[in-house]
């Protein structure tokens, strides 16, 4: 017996040569029909030979370039200008075209940087802020645009944010205001001149709660006293200055400078060298540049907060790369802005003083050890 697919092609020939169809002329007419198959098929190559020879069939549409706008608030700080290389770096590695602008801290310009990118077309639009608030709208305008935003290290205090990745501000606040306390000539007993970053930065907001942390009991035991403090506008080391000089032009005496970031501190030093009496007063700072590190080692500022801008940089490349392309992102972390969170990703930082310089800075190639000790 014949398999059964067999017996059944088998049947349908004998039942139709069975309507008085020969055997032989089926056989003719099966051969006439495969010539023709035959001519079809070598006749549908040949034209496609041809038409692919003239670029006339169509190809497959090469794959869009992934193209990421980054609105930064200035680049004048050596601190943004190793974070736009390593997120720059980073973006090229992973296939993306990134078009980066500074605003040079000026929230119109930041504004029309917002506007030249998104009309470039980009795919994900990642803001560093010199205004929070102001950059809401920008936030707004790139939504109605069909493109997503990452805030950058500061952020934008729009419930419709799509991502925030940062070092942990109140992290840093904590840790500057610790480190304070636990280094006065009298442990936890101390008179203090405070500085605050730039009012319209959210960031330093957040630090100043992270200081009230730390400060609070113990201002409210008197153990701490603040003698003199101001925001420092824009972060400009001139303004930390001014400060500094009117809290010595009141006569004031102080134990320690909680200044926010590294340029204040260096506005600080100057104040502080100006007066010729108390440059060793015990000094704040973050962000660990070069000059901070230089002075850490020469003995005029105290400790930076170090921030692997390289760590932070590259996460925030491939977050940006796997939004610009569509692709779901997982942030084990955010922040409540008004009634909404916002996924964010934080970053760990790291107190720095002359004890662990060379564990930190050094040893993950952020400066070099010449370059820190360059003179002493």
């Amino acid at each position: 017996m014949l398999p059964r697919d067999e017996a059944a092609y088998s049947a349908g020939v004998v039942q139709r040569t069975s309507h008085g169809e020969s055997v032989s002329s089926l056989l003719a007419g099966q051969k006439q029909r495969l010539v023709l198959v035959l001519a079809s098929l070598l006749l549908s190559v040949l034209l496609g030979l041809l038409l692919s020879r003239q670029g006339r069939v169509a190809e497959t549409p090469q794959r869009h370039k992934l193209r990421i706008g980054l609105s930064f608030d200035t680049l004048k700080e050596e601190r943004w200008q190793r974070d736009r290389a390593a997120f720059v770096e980073r973006a090229k590695q992973l296939g993306a075209e990134v078009i980066d602008l500074a605003a040079n801290s000026s929230d119109v310009q930041q504004m029309r940087d917002v506007e030249s990118l998104l009309t470039a077309q980009v795919n994900l639009l990642v803001i560093v802020a010199h205004n929070g608030a102001a950059m809401s709208k920008a936030v707004r305008l790139a939504h109605a645009a069909g493109v997503p935003v990452m805030a950058y290290d500061r952020l934008i205090p729009e419930p419709t944010l799509d991502f925030y990745i940062s070092f942990d501000a109140v992290a840093v606040g904590e840790k500057q205001a610790r480190y304070l306390v636990d280094h006065l000539p009298t442990p936890g007993h101390g008179k203090l001149v405070r500085l605050h970053g730039a009012k319209t930065d959210h960031n330093a907001h957040l630090m100043k709660e992270g200081q009230d942390r730390v400060l609070q009991p113990l201002l409210a035991s008197g153990a701490i006293e603040v003698v003199h403090e101001d925001w420092v506008d824009d972060w400009k080391p001139e303004h930390a200055k001014r400060i500094v000089n009117a809290a010595i032009a009141r006569g004031l005496s102080f134990d320690a400078i909680l200044a926010p970031n590294d340029g204040t501190a260096g506005g600080a030093v100057q104040a502080l060298r100006e007066d010729g009496k108390r440059e060793q007063v015990l000094l704040t700072g973050q962000d660990a540049e070069l000059s901070a590190c230089q002075r850490i080692a020469a003995g005029s500022q105290t400790m930076t907060i170090y921030k692997p801008l390289q760590v932070l940089a590259g996460r925030a490349a491939e977050v940006a790369v796997a939004m610009a392309g569509g692709k779901p992102v997982v942030a084990r972390s955010s922040i409540a802005v008004e009634s909404a969170e916002v996924p964010a990703v934080f970053v760990e930082v790291i107190a720095v003083d002359k004890s662990n310089l060379r564990k930190t800075v050094i040893a993950d190639g952020f400066h070099a050890e010449s370059a820190i000790f360059q003179g002493l």
